[in-house]
């Protein structure tokens, strides 16, 4: 397992694009927007490797100061409950720790919720709707 920055426009991140499209947006009936991926130039862009397989996938866009937002959290179908998302969130936090933030955020899906709380981060919203679905805001102080 090899964790990675992943550069924009790359063939990694052309995999990092398919495989949120096939776990986040595919079952939710949505597709990216040109706009959507040409935002994310400045973000930083982590995969989970299985030689050159991306198995998971996140970015880290920024949130105010001294603050990243978790976006687009993505283990492959089939590979979830094997520890690639907590090792993919170790790494996220590490990066974000060097990055000389303090706060790590997210719109967490309902349903990711208790997967979060078990890697310290708490609820500070409301539910709210999001793409779709059920959403809260989580935070984590790093």
């Amino acid at each position: 397992m090899a964790l990675k920055i992943i550069d924009h426009g790359t063939p990694e991140y052309h995999q990092m694009v398919d495989l949120r499209y096939h776990v986040l947006r595919k079952p939710l009936g949505l597709e990216f927007s040109e706009e959507d991926l040409e935002s994310e130039k400045n973000d930083v862009l982590m995969g989970c490797f299985d030689e050159e397989k991306l198995e998971g996938c996140c970015l880290l866009t920024p949130a105010g100061e001294k603050a990243l937002r978790l976006r687009q959290m993505a283990v492959a179908n089939g590979l979830q409950g094997k520890g690639i998302g907590r090792v993919l969130m170790s790494f996220a936090e590490n990066i974000a720790r060097d990055m000389q933030n303090e706060k790590l955020l997210m719109h967490a899906r309902k349903s990711a919720v208790g997967f979060y709380e078990k890697l310290g981060y708490r609820i500070c919203s409301e539910e709210f709707e999001e793409v779709t679905i059920p959403h809260y805001v989580m935070e984590k102080e790093l």
